[in-house]
């Protein structure tokens, strides 16, 4: 397994990077088709694609793998766990995968969107297949390092860096496919949905949690199975 490892992460990667830019291919073209001003706005289009947390997640994930790749491949003459800073990596991104598959396919893989704004299999290669891989690669990965609990903490950090990112941006953008004078990712993180900002509130946090309890899993499972130099707590 540690032979052929580092170059199934890198396949992994450059799956995640085409579904990636399949999907903002998609984005782009429905950009300059579009009517309205606020619509063909493509560096508004741009943005909004990278605001997303699942193109945000795969992207990390994408990096991290071919980085994990790329060192265990120039590390392969020595049995040495992955270092601390590549192993948290690892657990941020892995984290935020399997959170993305669980809320994707939870909560909003029956909402309806209009025809030809996704790419079918981009789509469920970002929100099922990658997520999968990266939770394979938590199980069965070879030279793991144990870390300590204080990595739940870091790896929650960017997630809520992540949300009042969204939420203070959403009101200073015109929505290019309805021209609302605000613009939310998620149905869930719009407040002008029935329940307002209690019913978001509760989604919020609903996935910390969720969030918490992935990292805690990954970091957990990381510790059972790797080896323990690192460990801080």
């Amino acid at each position: 397994m540690t032979t052929w490892w580092p170059f199934a992460r890198l396949a992994a990667s450059a799956l995640a990077l085409a579904a990636i830019i399949a999907q903002l291919s998609r984005s782009i073209e429905n950009g300059l088709a579009a009517t309205t001003e606020w619509g063909s706005h493509i560096p508004t289009v741009a943005a909004n694609f990278l605001s997303f947390f699942t193109i945000e997640s795969n992207l990390l994930a994408a990096i991290v793998l071919a980085i994990a790749a790329i060192w265990a491949l120039r590390n392969r003459d020595n049995t040495d766990p992955e270092p601390r800073w590549l192993a948290i990596l690892l657990v941020c991104a892995s984290t935020y995968m399997i959170v993305t598959g669980i809320v994707y396919n939870t909560l909003l893989r029956g909402v309806p969107l209009p025809q030809g704004v996704t790419v079918p299999w981009s789509n469920e290669v970002l929100h099922v297949v990658i997520p999968l891989l990266l939770l394979l690669d938590v199980l069965f990965a070879p030279r793991r390092r144990a870390l300590g609990w204080n990595t739940i903490f870091l790896a929650a950090i960017f997630p809520i860096v992540w949300v009042v990112y969204t939420l203070v941006r959403a009101n200073l953008i015109i929505a290019p496919a309805t021209g609302n004078p605000y613009w939310y990712p998620y149905p869930f993180l719009d407040p002008h949905q029935p329940g307002g900002y209690g019913a978001v509130s509760l989604y919020v946090l609903l996935i910390a949690a969720i969030i918490i309890g992935a990292a805690a899993l990954v970091v957990w499972v990381g510790r059972k199975r790797g080896t323990r130099p690192a460990v801080s707590a």
